[in-house]
């Protein structure tokens, strides 16, 4: 049996990964931190599965990984934990570069020590574009990021190309475009629009305050793009891939779309708070997905309108039936 071992497993797109590897008949270990027990509120449906397993460790320490490894023997290997949410990675830079950055370091370095076959999928970012060079963004496109987090995903991109050139490794990198999921933490806006909807459909807010409604973002479905992550590992040859809808949105039609769902105007409800603001902007970001479609045969299945209905239901229910947002 083909096993996979699963760097931020808790996360949103982990948990959607563990589902779709598990369905594919593999055994799945994902690593988590001993302290972070109170976040795996996105995998407690997967609790007792017989071909799932937890592995205490931490990216910052590479003997927890080399042992990880050595006693797990995987095919595959999905580096997907980073301090993902980006307005918080100016508050903290250094713990978000140690993680996100170096953290793949240790990773494919554990790999390069342990087995040199397994097959290692890294997770870029379209915040690698940052400061957009041409549109649409493609493998091609120059990176200019424009925040602590976008830096450090440069760093692991990069060296993740460097391993797969300098020791014949099976890396790669998808450059993953804004994906959203009802799994989404609260802490993204597309998850505070639509909580904030079903809230205020409900009664139990007036309004939410956001920043910037005028920046466009590629926004696709999470469990589209596990998808794509999945197949990356099983091509022929490692190569790297943009993954996005080709599709594109601001802030402000999410507003819609969100307070639309519950027969609400949005402009009643949305409030400007410049607190809300990046020190440095991403005005837009759009992603080229054609290399996707002919390397991988994939294409995204989910609208963006359909995603948010999805979203809003899901918060919906959570409201009606009195449930945290976390479960």
């Amino acid at each position: 049996m083909d096993k996979a071992f699963i760097t931020g497993i808790t996360g949103q797109d982990g948990s959607y990964l563990a589902d779709l590897l598990l369905a594919e008949g593999l055994e799945v270990h994902g690593l988590i931190r001993r302290k972070a027990s109170a976040s795996n509120w996105r995998i407690n449906h997967l609790a007792g599965h017989e071909r799932m397993h937890l592995v205490n460790g931490d990216l910052l320490d590479v003997s927890s990984l080399t042992r990880s490894l050595q006693e797990i023997r995987p095919k595959y290997v999905f580096n997907l934990a980073a301090q993902s949410f980006v307005p918080f990675s100016w508050e903290a830079p250094e713990a978000t570069s140690s993680v996100t950055a170096i953290g793949v370091l240790n990773m494919l370095e554990a790999v390069r020590m342990v087995d040199k076959d397994i097959r290692f999928y890294q997770a870029s970012s379209s915040e690698m574009f940052g400061k957009v060079r041409e549109t649409p963004q493609q493998l091609t496109t120059p990176f200019y990021p424009r925040s602590p987090y976008g830096v450090s995903k440069v760093f692991g991109h990069w060296m993740t190309i460097n391993y797969r050139e300098s020791y014949d490794m099976f890396a790669c990198s998808g450059i993953l475009f804004n994906h959203e999921s009802e799994r989404r933490g609260l802490e993204f806006v597309t998850r505070k629009v639509t909580w904030a909807a079903a809230n205020i459909k409900r009664g139990k807010m007036d309004s939410v305050s956001l920043g910037n409604l005028d920046a466009k973002r590629d926004w696709g479905y999470a469990p589209d793009y596990v998808d794509a992550m999945w197949r990356m590992l099983n091509q022929d040859e490692p190569q790297d891939y943009v993954i996005a809808t080709g599709e594109q949105s601001s802030v402000q039609e999410l507003c819609q779309a969100a307070f639309e769902a519950v027969d609400l105007n949005y402009e009643d409800h949305v409030k400007l708070d410049p607190r809300f603001l990046r020190p440095a902007e991403v005005n837009t970001l759009l992603g080229d997905i054609s290399e996707a479609g002919k390397g991988l045969d994939w294409k995204p299945q989910t609208s963006f309108a359909q995603m948010i209905t999805k979203m809003v239901e899901a918060d919906l229910h959570r409201v009606d039936n009195n449930i945290s947002w976390e479960t």
